[in-house]
């Protein structure tokens, strides 16, 4: 009874101090009489809390503000340099590593072209270990400082164990079918793996500090090489059964219609995908895939009419698609992110935004937005960071049990 106690005491603990880092980090700087109401937390709880993250150094003082008639307020926010975070994007023809401190600055990154091996996974993991090696030896920054490895993957991910190291990949459009990520990578690092679909990392990173900041309900659209969705609802990412919710580029708009590259037909993917609309336009640029949408919208733009033609069609399908998803899920935002969407996103906005509104229930669609991403085209990587930074938010500010971990962890 007395160890059931005890548990009971370290978790109310574990709960106290996860929820007064989370409203420094999202809210901070604050001071301890600001922590109060919004936390719930009794002041004698704040000061004892607020003394063990001080003495972890995980939260710090950052400057005082005047009070009324008493002594100035001392304001805190976690510490940035208390830890750090690495984001990778298996993308869809390069592997980016980054590595960030706990305000999300991005201190280094390394990026690898898959080039001639493509994703064939063996290759894919050996990228992503170099990389983690090159971030930490460009910036000076120990393994044991990393809080943490997050890995935004094309696919369905089954999580496997807590630590990642279980982490299998199902990803038809690279050619990965129940690949062992998690495995592959625990074989060159002991670092905590995160591993999860690109476009639920794009999701987080974009509700936690981009266009979704605020929202309870909202779809953070991926549309890049391929087309991916991320559904957040009553303020929590939706998984699904199996956590294949999201797979919104294969929604069905043409039935009989295109091949795409899941081995469907009619999919979205296969109308309004970066890869689709090159290979539809049929002209091929140098430089790859992205030059090669960047030459369709200048063409475009400078009165091409079979560009033109091409993008308004995209426009309607991706503004149907949206209607779906509005009609389905009734979101405040709908956001559309990635390095495709950013690219067209403000010459197709404006139609995308009509076809949804014809295509959409008149009601729910008066009370959804439809955005751009305000992260930038990397915003898969930093996402892919924040899911290191989750746990060790959800935890308490516990550390990893290796390294530096062992030694700290509360």
């Amino acid at each position: 009874m007395a160890e059931q106690n005890r548990q009971t005491v370290r978790d109310l603990r574990r709960g106290s101090r996860a929820t007064l880092l989370r409203h420094l980090y999202f809210g901070g700087p604050l001071s301890r009489q600001e922590l109060g109401p919004r936390s719930g937390l009794s002041a004698g709880s704040i000061s004892n809390v607020v003394g063990e993250l001080l003495a972890d150094g995980l939260v710090e003082e950052c400057g005082s503000v005047e009070s009324d008639g008493g002594r100035p307020r001392i304001l805190l926010r976690v510490a940035p340099g208390a830890g750090h975070l690495v984001g990778v994007d298996v993308g869809e023809t390069r592997v980016r590593v980054a590595l960030f401190d706990l305000a999300l600055r991005e201190l280094a990154a390394a990026d690898h072209l898959l080039a001639d091996r493509g994703h064939d996974a063996e290759h894919v993991a050996q990228l992503i270990l170099a990389g983690l090696a090159e971030v930490l030896a460009a910036t000076g920054v120990a393994e044991s400082a990393v809080l943490g490895v997050g890995v935004g993957v094309p696919g369905v991910v089954e999580r496997g164990e807590p630590d990642g190291a279980g982490a299998v990949v199902h990803g038809p459009t690279v050619g990965w079918s129940a690949v062992p990520l998690g495995r592959l990578l625990r074989a060159g690092t002991g670092l905590p793996l995160h591993v999860d679909n690109g476009a639920k990392t794009l999701g987080q990173a974009e509700m936690w500090f981009g266009a979704g900041r605020g929202a309870r309900h909202a779809v953070v659209a991926l549309f890049g090489s391929g087309v991916g969705a991320c559904v957040i609802a009553d303020g929590a990412r939706f998984r699904g059964a199996t956590s294949s919710a999201g797979e919104w580029g294969h929604t069905k708009v043409h039935v009989g219609g295109r091949l795409c590259r899941c081995g469907a037909r009619g999919c979205l993917e296969a109308y309004v995908g970066a890869e689709a609309l090159v290979e539809r336009w049929g002209r091929r640029a140098p430089g790859g895939e992205q030059a090669g949408i960047a030459a369709l919208l200048t063409a475009a733009q400078q009165g091409d009419l079979s560009a033109i033609d091409l993008l308004n069609e995209a426009a309607e399908y991706l503004g149907a698609a949206i209607a779906d998803l509005i009609n389905l899920f009734n979101p405040e935002r709908i956001v559309i992110g990635g390095w495709a969407g950013l690219l067209l996103g403000p010459y197709l906005l404006p139609a995308v935004r009509e076809a949804a509104t014809r295509y959409a229930l008149s009601f729910p669609r008066e009370q959804t937005a439809i955005l751009l991403g305000e992260l930038g085209p990397e915003a898969v990587t930093t996402g892919a960071a924040t899911l290191p930074l989750s746990r060790f938010l959800d935890s308490g500010g516990t550390l990893p049990k290796t390294g530096r971990g062992a030694r700290q962890a509360s």
